[in-house]
């Protein structure tokens, strides 16, 4: 069971739509948080990878965080991405996410690569220390370069009160061996869309922050296998892997063709992408509209 004072459940991360002109789409975050709020999501991200939050500048990251704010009213927790920055950079962005309605926030690795895991962790808990808010960090070297070990996550977790939360983007034999070393003292969510959502929960994660283009259906296995029905989860997992697998076979094909999956199940019209991006195949386009349709319509 989820520790009472923790984070847990899925937490549907937001893409970033954008109009023909290059502006952010208003209504296509309002459309996200609707159905995040209609099809029983734990809580609620943005800014993260699937965001594109490298592609926005800081007033555009603002703008999302106050619209999703909005639309969500207190409904859901509120998870922010706090983007790479200096340690000064990114408490003021996390003191902005917070005063805009985030209930904890993510940080991901500061810029620079190459360093040592001592450094990283100095960063972190730096930030940690002047925040008020629940903080989490990002755990993802396949995608951001830079993780911590097992042992540098206990530590900051024993040095640092509000240090929550650990968002991984690994295999689950690696998320599990954090979560052992940590002893409940932070929820672990995993992202990567989702993969191994059964067996991450099995080995004890709080939840999980996949893109928005299943999520529904991902929260109907969490819930089922909470309720202990095992095998009921399954066979879930098993109808919606191929759709996971087929969005998140990279970063980049899950902005292009996970986001294009979100627009159709939620009625969405054209995706217009901020460059650069992978340009969709006819093909890749035929199957996303193929897994969009078994899966449904996605919002009220």
């Amino acid at each position: 069971m989820p520790h009472p004072d923790h984070p847990h459940g899925i937490y549907p991360m937001l893409y970033a739509f954008f109009r023909a002109d290059g502006s952010l789409d208003r209504d296509a975050m309002r459309r996200q948080v609707r159905a995040a709020l209609a099809g029983g999501a734990h809580g609620v991200a943005v800014l993260g990878l699937a965001t594109e939050v490298g592609k926005l500048s800081p007033d555009e990251r603002a703008r999302l965080v106050d619209w999703v704010a909005e639309d969500l009213a207190g409904d859901l927790p509120l998870a922010v991405t706090i983007a790479p920055g200096s340690v000064d950079e990114q408490v003021v962005a996390g003191k902005a996410a917070a005063a805009a309605g985030a209930d904890w926030v993510i940080l991901q690795p500061p810029p620079e690569r190459g360093e040592s895991e001592a450094h990283y962790a100095r960063h972190f808990g730096a930030v940690m220390a002047a925040l008020d808010r629940p903080v989490a960090i990002q755990n993802a070297p396949e995608y951001t370069g830079v993780g911590l070990s097992a042992a540098a996550i206990a530590a900051l977790a024993r040095a640092h009160p509000n240090f929550r939360v650990l968002k991984g983007e690994g295999p689950v034999t690696v998320v599990q061996a954090a979560i052992e070393a940590t002893l409940g003292t932070v929820a672990v969510f995993n992202g990567r869309n989702g993969q191994e959502l059964p067996d991450n929960l099995r080995a004890g994660c709080a939840g999980m922050i996949p893109a928005i283009d299943t999520f529904d259906i991902q929260v109907r296995i969490y819930e089922a296998m909470r309720a202990g029905r095992e095998e009921e989860a399954e066979s879930l997992y098993r109808e919606v892997l191929p759709a996971i697998v087929f969005g998140m076979q990279s970063l980049d094909a899950l902005i292009c063709y996970g986001k294009r999956m979100a627009a159709l199940r939620l009625g969405l019209g054209e995706v217009v992408d901020r460059s650069p991006a992978m340009v969709p195949t006819a093909f890749g386009l035929e199957c996303a509209r193929r897994f969009a349709s078994r899966s449904g319509p996605l919002g009220p």
